[in-house]
């Protein structure tokens, strides 16, 4: 067994420095998107990518219009679906760089 006083963290990210609450609002929209498309929103990696950029610059346009502007269908703050959407786009771009064998960056 290890000696769990020398843990070895060294290079791995500190999660805990990232504010909470952004995962809460994330967590919100996805809720939202499983209501409207059912299993459907399991494929969220299935949509093409500029769709999602389409969709982050219409909710940040939004936000920057009015910072506590909600989606008219959702119910949902601009800012919240701005972050599901970034949060989409990372998570597309780091798979496109692992395809095409680009470096990790964590």
């Amino acid at each position: 067994m290890s000696d769990q006083r020398a843990k070895a963290d060294k290079g791995k990210p500190r999660l805990s420095l990232v504010p909470s609450e952004i995962i809460r609002c994330i967590a919100a929209i996805r809720e939202y998107g499983h209501q409207k498309y059912g299993e459907q929103a399991g494929h969220w990696d299935e949509v093409e990518i500029e769709r999602y950029r389409d969709a982050a610059y219409r909710h940040l346009l939004n936000y920057i219009d009015n910072p506590k502007g909600i989606d008219a269908e959702s119910g949902l703050p601009h800012l919240w679906h701005l972050a599901c959407n970034v949060a989409f786009l990372c998570e597309l771009e780091k798979r496109k760089d692992d395809e095409n064998g680009k470096p990790e960056a964590n």
